[in-house]
């Protein structure tokens, strides 16, 4: 990566847009690294009462707004299109009906404006996340990608090769957020209100199983946590009373943290790096963050987490990614396709 940005001498200007899952964003960001603009339109409101994404709602707003959003990520970053190097967009992988509607503008930018369009893995642009704060880091890493979606570990060679060396097997971690924040009527996103909750609990409040955490590998699951969670409340109504609900909330998120942040440090260990990447929505979680922090100290790990803004869905990871890709002249044409799955 550092060869690749020695051939860069004038300043690189990217726009990125990112519309894979409910969030519609727009950025602009030179050189890689330096955020000119960063604009997310949250649709948490329209998806709240359901207690989760609407795929059909999620793509309508997107073509409502996109275009808003598009111009003023432009407009603040006082960048016109004309300045505009590259247009990066994430194509994969997410809802097909919102990455058409972000591709769909990406292309049309592209095509009108005569300027190279690229094409980018959303999980591989939350890696990169960290390199916004970060410009300097450098490979041979194990990454950490926890989000609804997905909890996955990577691990990333010095030349910034990716394999995956684990994944969920059933939900992830955000994803069972999410659902019991629903089973015990919290409200949504289910993340960020049982990590506010949990504050005010005891962590050892129930002892809830570690799904997976002696295993041998470095897969996860957090489904049989989450029935774990409902068949104890069904066996027993007093744990839902309101003044427990914040240990029960804590005791919860204790399991999720403690198998995301030993089994990270057991790959670090098996493939002898000492830097951990960590990105994705539920990076935001405090305790997570603490844990990881606490955890690599002991260890003599380099702890690497983005500010809470880039841990969410956001097109400045995209254009940071697409950046990379620019400088090494991966473009993509005007056939490029959407992909609800994919491999980083």
């Amino acid at each position: 990566m550092d060869a690749i940005r020695e051939k860069s001498k004038k300043d690189i200007y990217i726009l990125g847009i990112e519309t894979s899952c409910d969030d519609t964003c727009a950025s602009v960001v030179k050189n890689g690294s330096v955020i000119l603009s960063n604009i997310v339109s949250s649709q948490n409101e329209i998806h709240r009462k359901y207690g989760g994404v609407v795929p059909e709602l999620a793509s309508r707003k997107h073509i409502e707004v996109i275009d808003i959003v598009i111009n003023e990520a432009l407009e603040r970053s006082g960048v016109n299109l004309d300045k505009i190097n590259a247009v990066s967009v994430t194509n994969r992988p997410g809802l097909i009906g919102s990455l058409l509607v972000g591709v769909g503008a990406a292309k049309a930018i592209s095509y009108s404006k005569n300027i190279p369009l690229v094409a980018v893995n959303h999980l591989k642009a939350h890696i990169y996340s960290n390199i916004l704060k970060n410009p300097d880091i450098k490979g041979g890493f194990i990454g950490l990608i926890v989000s609804g979606g997905h909890s996955s570990l990577y691990f990333v060679d010095s030349d910034w090769n990716i394999k995956e060396i684990g994944h969920t097997v059933d939900d992830a971690a955000g994803e069972a957020y999410d659902k019991i924040a629903r089973y015990l009527g919290l409200g949504y996103p289910g993340g960020p209100i049982i990590d506010r909750l949990s504050k005010m609990g005891d962590p050892y409040y129930i002892d809830f199983p570690k799904p997976m955490i002696d295993s041998g590998d470095f897969n996860f699951s957090f489904s049989g946590l989450k029935t774990s969670l409902i068949y104890r409340t069904k066996k027993d109504e007093k744990l839902t009373a309101e003044k427990n609900i914040p240990s029960l909330a804590a005791s919860f998120q204790k399991s999720i943290v403690d198998v995301l942040t030993e089994k990270t440090i057991k790959a670090a260990s098996k493939f002898g790096v000492k830097n951990i990447l960590i990105s994705g929505g539920v990076a935001a979680n405090s305790k997570l963050r603490e844990e990881f922090l606490r955890k690599c100290r002991e260890n003599n790990i380099k702890i690497f987490i983005p500010p809470l803004y880039l841990c969410m869905d956001n097109a400045v990871m995209v254009a940071c990614l697409g950046y990379y890709r620019y400088l090494e002249g991966r473009f993509d044409d005007l056939e490029v396709d959407v992909y609800s799955r994919s491999d980083i």
